[in-house]
């Protein structure tokens, strides 16, 4: 009977309803838009180097925490009320680790930690209790996974009893343990490793999650171009950084969606080792196309607050490292998909990296300006180098 019961906990493998995102996995994604909310507005407020380290590392946290559920429920069935309340309680918790963002370095570092803790090893360990008897690869996968994922809880509860910079560094630590796990096959002595024929994925349900992942993100930057704007008394200059920063939501939106998230779904569907390609190309491969995002976002923040700044190198980085940030990232993602690397991204990336030699001289709103021509002149390349031939259609 327990077997019969576990099973049903699992996806129907090879069929539409198998890929199919559920209802409660977009609904478990309100808790991230919160958590995307959050991290921008840290940013914005805490903008030292040490912010910035600080920022990221709970960036890194959030994105793994959600990628991992996405992986999990790529085998476990929402529908079935089992998962479905696993979900529920990791949306409590996500909640909780959302909201206790702007003091995770300050009084709530406990809090962030014990959510944090409580959502990766909690879920980890109720996967492994589904796949038994049904899965054995899988369930020794979960094991292994369990075990990095406990290792790094010290440090993470570690981190939360410490201050300051000392929390920072037991953060760091419990971070690059479960950043090095995927990578070394999660490898446990007597146990072994896993292997990328271990890991069968729908690729559809993957690329769809992690698609509305970016919805997600590119959704706080219109955010914040709206809120922003609402608040600042009309005037030719605010309306103009106001149309910058929609026209290059926009571009990024375009740069991933209109050709890479459409061949990367395609591709790791009819992939004979689609997990490789899954933490190649989604579980690592995102992670700059976020941080590009978020970055993005904060830099229209700093447009809007200060557009006439000259040479802060802090604010040039925000507005040319957002849309960079996202290239790179897209660099990766396209490139581990379609075996060739953009070149429209790459001459983007030199565009910028030239535009932060003049950024000392010029104004922030202008800089805002050129940095959304780059990627609308990245996107018009690249539509046209994949629209315009048939004969090598992923060299662009």
């Amino acid at each position: 009977m327990a077997k019969a019961n576990n099973k049903n906990w699992l996806r129907g493998k090879g069929s539409a309803a198998g890929s199919k995102v559920t209802f409660l996995e977009l609904f478990f994604d309100l808790v991230f838009v919160f958590s995307i909310s959050q991290l921008s507005h840290a940013l914005a407020a805490h903008y030292t180097p040490l912010g910035a380290a600080e920022a990221g590392l709970m960036t890194f946290a959030v994105w793994w925490v959600w990628i991992f559920t996405a992986w999990v429920t790529n085998w476990l069935d929402p529908d079935k009320m089992p998962v479905r309340g696993m979900l529920v309680v990791l949306m409590m918790l996500g909640l909780v680790l959302s909201a206790s963002i702007p003091e995770a370095f300050g009084d709530k570092g406990l809090l962030f930690a014990g959510a944090y803790v409580a959502m990766q090893v909690g879920r980890s360990l109720f996967t492994t209790y589904a796949m038994t008897r049904v899965d054995r690869a899988n369930t020794l996968n979960f094991i292994r996974i369990t075990t990095w994922l406990v290792v790094a809880a010290i440090f993470w509860i570690a981190g939360g009893l410490l201050e300051h910079e000392a929390r920072l560094i037991a953060w760091v630590i419990a971070l690059a343990i479960e950043y090095v796990g995927p990578a070394a096959g999660f490898a446990v002595p007597g146990l072994g490793r896993s292997t990328p024929s271990d890991w069968d994925v729908s690729g559809a349900h993957m690329a769809e999650r992690c698609a509305l992942f970016v919805i997600i993100c590119l959704g706080e930057a219109i955010l914040v171009s709206g809120r922003t704007f609402s608040e600042l008394p009309i005037s030719g200059l605010t309306s103009l950084i106001f149309v910058t920063a929609f026209i290059g939501t926009v571009a990024m939106w375009w740069l991933y969606f209109r050709f890479g998230h459409g061949r990367a779904a395609h591709r790791i569907e009819h992939e004979e080792t689609p997990g490789a390609l899954a933490r190649q190309a989604f579980t690592y491969g995102h992670i700059p196309i976020l941080a590009g995002i978020i970055v993005h976002a904060v830099a229209v923040e700093f447009m809007f607050s200060h557009p006439h700044e000259t040479g802060d190198v802090g604010i040039a980085a925000a507005v040319l490292g957002g849309s960079g940030l996202f290239l790179i990232g897209n660099l990766w993602f396209k490139g581990a998909t379609s075996g060739q690397l953009p070149l429209s991204h790459l001459a983007g990336l030199v565009l910028l990296i030239l535009l932060a030699f003049a950024a000392p001289f010029i104004e922030i709103y202008l800089m805002g300006i050129l940095a959304t021509l780059v990627l609308i002149i990245v996107a018009a390349w690249e539509y046209r180098s994949l629209t315009g031939t048939s004969a090598a259609p992923t060299l662009h």
